[in-house]
């Protein structure tokens, strides 16, 4: 079990940096953050491959390869970008003030 998690860890570290390397840009996420961002990109990337390839959604989470990977982290990247909620930003809609 242990191995598995070491594993884990080292394989998200290693898509989240390749993934923040494809994606121009200054993400301020820390390596924590870079390793939840392959860990996550791996669960995104398996979905994704599920809904093209077989054009359904399964009801069960599947990981995905290395390239199918770093797609689903620069999917996430992406997103987090778009959705502003990356660490240390905050916006306030009712006070319009941004903070960085």
């Amino acid at each position: 079990m242990l191995t598995l998690i070491v594993l884990l860890i080292v394989i998200g570290l290693i898509v989240g940096l390749i993934a923040r390397l494809l994606v121009p840009g200054r993400d301020p996420i820390g390596i924590f953050g870079t390793i939840v961002l392959g860990i996550v990109g791996s669960f995104v990337g398996g979905f994704l491959e599920q809904l093209i390839e077989y054009h359904k959604i399964e009801d069960h989470l599947a990981t995905a390869g290395i390239v199918g990977s770093v797609i689903g982290a620069i999917v996430v990247l992406l997103l987090i970008r778009v959705t502003g909620t990356e660490r240390g930003r905050w916006r306030s809609r009712s006070r319009r003030r941004h903070w960085i």
